[in-house]
């Protein structure tokens, strides 16, 4: 019997194939951790009335996921060179699986938000990991297909969590949305087992460098915390000061020990190349834009147009499908025309997406909308897979959990910044708007008004007169256009700096197949000016 099902899995998954399994297995789990990037919002208000949730907690529900996500990316990476990727993802997907389990059942608040930030510490041990399987197990010929896929089905995970968490949310319940993850998780590992070959980085001993993963940690948490709660806490507030003076000090240590340690962490050699430097100011400015500009739709969508969690995530849709496509084509073409004029393209059509819907006004239909979300759809397509081969075929393959947990974090901390600095936009434009809209009311009451459009909050209620209502939606409404003008600068800006840094990248040679094992035969990826 043994032996039958050991043919049976031979002829299943085989040397000529293996690499097709392993990448849907690295797919499933980033489907997992994107999909909770967004599938959550719109549950928020379940969760309050289920569990009796304060304001807090639900802001932590988010926070805590995003922190230590954001925070770890590095180290997982790094622990994943060193101790083996395959290793390290299968922690990373157990550990997110069975908080998930955990989330889905919790009783309280308290509950729910320490096992959401388990759950970003399997994320960390996953993101980078799946980017450098697919790195190690694909040939540099095949290497832009294969992360296009992976681009697009991250890029689909996070345009249709709307949809999914509206739906489980309305006709299921919020605890349906983690109970999806445990048996996703059950076939990445089956999958992972099976198909995927364990590397490492065979040029570095098993050492781990304890003291800069403290000393990043440390820098990193105070940045990502100050960033989330900065509009909560006020921007000047002597706690946000601190963190972000905490952050820098923790930074600053992390490089003195990097330079100094036989074993770094992160290798600084990567960002000598203007290539490697570049994908990551891409990742950083591309989220910038993008989370903000879904985050505030979102809640343009529901607050002011009064669509329901469902019928707003439904209209994310025409981006979804359109990175669908876009998405495995724009890693094809990575392979034969390069990275560059696919990522300028890319965000000059994201910039033209966020113009066009810079102009919504409160009584906007959904037919302005639509060609701003087709654009964002054609752009992050054309944007994330050729940004990714960039970054990774840019590095030695030896460090390419490093260099993906590097890229991965500039895409988080880039979301971060980005809803951090369009929440301060839309509570201080907002708060010049409501002082000049509704003199009468008391500078205190504006205040407060205007600090809660930071997080997309509009007055509601039968104690909330329409005057106040009508005032607060156009303050939004106006404050919300000028941020995404800003969004569209910066897509702009790293459009030209796409041109200015990253250079064509010659096709490494084929990689060699010996006994069907896939064996480093290709030339490091050489650098050559336009």
């Amino acid at each position: 019997m043994t032996e039958r099902l050991a043919a049976h899995r031979h002829r299943l998954i085989n040397d000529g194939n293996r690499r097709w399994w392993t990448l849907g297995s690295m797919c499933f789990a980033l489907f997992m951790i994107m999909l909770d990037n967004t599938v959550v919002n719109v549950a928020l208000p379940s969760i309050q009335r289920d569990l009796h949730a304060s304001l807090s907690a639900l802001e932590w529900t988010m926070n805590a996921y995003t922190l230590t996500f954001a925070v770890l990316l590095v180290t997982g990476g790094r622990l994943g060179d060193i101790f083996g990727r395959r290793r390290m993802f299968l922690f990373g997907v157990m550990v997110f699986g069975i908080s998930s389990l955990a989330i889905g059942f919790s009783t309280s608040d308290t509950m729910l938000v320490a096992f959401r930030a388990v759950q970003g510490i399997g994320a960390a041990f996953m993101m980078p990991a799946t980017l450098s399987i697919i790195t190690q197990t694909f040939p540099a010929e095949e290497r832009g297909m294969a992360i296009g896929t992976w681009a697009g089905v991250s890029a689909l995970a996070l345009a249709i969590g709307p949809v999914v968490g509206g739906f489980l949310t309305e006709d299921v319940s919020w605890r349906a949305i983690f109970f999806i993850n445990p048996p996703i998780a059950v076939a990445a590992v089956a999958v992972t087992l099976f198909a995927t070959r364990e590397s490492r980085d065979e040029t570095v001993g098993r050492s781990v460098d304890i003291a800069g993963i403290a000393a990043l940690t440390v820098g990193l948490t105070a940045i990502v915390l100050g960033l989330v709660q900065a509009n909560s806490w006020h921007w000047g507030s002597p706690r946000i000061v601190g963190l972000f003076a905490l952050g820098i000090v923790g930074l600053v240590a992390f490089i003195q020990i990097e330079l100094r340690v036989r074993a770094p962490m992160l290798d600084f050699s990567f960002f000598r190349s203007r290539t490697s430097a570049g994908a990551n100011i891409v990742a950083f400015l591309v989220t910038f834009a993008m989370f903000s500009q879904f985050f505030f739709m979102t809640l343009y969508m529901q607050n002011v147009l009064h669509y329901s969690p469902l019928q707003t995530g439904l209209r994310f849709l025409p981006s979804t499908l359109v990175i669908i496509v876009m998405g495995p084509l724009a890693g094809r073409l990575t392979d034969r025309v390069g990275a560059r004029p696919l990522i300028a393209a890319g965000l000059a059509l994201v910039a033209a997406a966020l113009g066009i819907q810079s102009t919504l006004t409160v009584h906007s239909g959904y037919g302005l909308l639509l060609p701003g979300f087709v654009l964002m759809g054609l752009g992050m397509g054309l944007v994330m897979s050729p940004m990714s081969t960039a970054a990774m075929n840019a590095v030695d393959r030896s460090k390419a959990g490093a260099a993906s947990g590097v890229l991965s974090m500039s895409r988080m901390v880039g979301g971060s910044v980005g809803l951090a600095i369009m929440g301060a936009l839309v509570a201080t434009i907002g708060r010049s708007d409501l002082n000049s809209s509704l003199p009468g009311v008391p500078a205190a009451v504006r205040a407060k008004i205007a600090n809660a459009l930071g997080s997309g909050a509009i007055p509601t209620g039968q104690h909330t007169s329409p005057a106040i209502v009508n005032a607060t939606r156009h303050a939004f409404v106006s404050a919300l256009g000028t941020g995404l003008e800003v969004g569209a600068a910066v897509a702009l800006i790293g459009a030209l700096l796409t041109l200015v840094l990253i250079k064509r990248v010659a096709t490494a040679a084929p990689n060699a197949a010996v006994d069907g094992e896939i064996v480093a035969a290709e030339a490091p990826a050489v650098e050559i000016a336009a």
